[in-house]
């Protein structure tokens, strides 16, 4: 059994970790230009059927890991919680889905820990929540900090598109309550445009995010390649498997939205089960 550090053994452990951690972006972002046309794995075709053996990992992850995957994830509900609380006091109201829906776009980023549980239970059969942690020390984590502040980045032009949207049909003017928002939003024309132009703009955000991001994120944490092979294995990935990759979109997308029904609760399980899955998507994508 492991002796118990005391405060300060902790502390320099945090600082040593901080300072990887910032060496790292140092490197991915010294290195990006050198090796971004080195050969990029090979990517595999796959069916949307098996979509169901993903899901199946995933789940299995998700029970192997019982409590401590739900005490990892409960930030992801609480987090929504939170926002959603903002957004009503701060008459934000115009925001409030494209600020729920955002959460998908930055969700393969969110889940790296997820990703590296499955990545140990797969190689040493065992792990507990703490190892999710591990990412801080891999060698690419600058680069995944780096793809994650690009979806960061994503998730701000959308809630600018959204909020644009918003200003150009029922605003600019902020809506007097939820009420009156709820009517205006589905019992005017300015509303239906409102909800078209938004889904629409949403679809092709999440669209560039999920090419970007499906299998870049996992490789990165598997694999000693750069950050430009990584994206560009993703996107091929995507256009080798349009079928397969527009019925995980849904799936996701479905998922989140059962999740978030239930005050957002429901994400507890969602979010760890899918973030295992795409894990395991990932490892169905490109062969080692």
């Amino acid at each position: 059994m492991d002796r118990i550090r005391n405060p300060v053994e902790w502390s320099l452990d945090q600082v040593r970790l901080g300072a990887l951690a910032v060496a790292s972006v140092g490197h991915a972002l010294g290195g990006a230009d050198r090796d971004i046309f080195a050969p990029a794995p090979a990517v595999r075709r796959i069916a949307a059927a098996d979509l169901a053996e993903v899901l199946r990992r995933g789940l299995a992850d998700f029970v192997a890991y019982r409590t401590d995957v739900v005490f990892l994830c409960i930030i992801y509900p609480v987090m929504g919680i939170i926002l959603g609380s903002l957004t009503f006091n701060h008459d934000m109201l115009p925001l409030l889905f494209p600020l729920a829906s955002g959460f998908a776009l930055i969700g393969p980023f969110a889940a790296i820990g997820l990703y590296e549980l499955s990545r140990r239970r797969e190689e040493v059969a065992q792990g507990a929540w703490p190892d999710a942690f591990g990412v801080v020390r891999s060698p690419a984590f600058g680069k995944i900090v780096v793809l994650g502040l690009g979806l960061v980045a994503i998730l701000l032009a959308w809630l600018a598109t959204a909020q644009g949207i918003y200003d150009l049909t029922i605003g600019p003017k902020p809506p007097a309550s939820a009420a009156a928002f709820l009517r205006d939003v589905l019992s005017t024309r300015a509303g239906w445009v409102l909800i078209g132009a938004g889904c629409g703009a949403g679809f092709l955000y999440a669209l560039v995010a999920l090419t970007i991001s499906v299998v870049s994120f996992p490789l990165l944490l598997d694999c000693d390649v750069s950050l430009g092979v990584a994206v560009w294995t993703s996107v091929r990935a995507v256009e080798a498997n349009p079928g397969a990759m527009a019925a995980w979109g849904l799936i996701v997308a479905g998922s989140l939205v059962v999740g978030s029904i239930p005050m957002l609760l429901g994400l507890i399980i969602v979010m760890p089960v899918l973030g295992h899955a795409t894990w395991h998507l990932y490892r169905m994508l490109v062969p080692r």
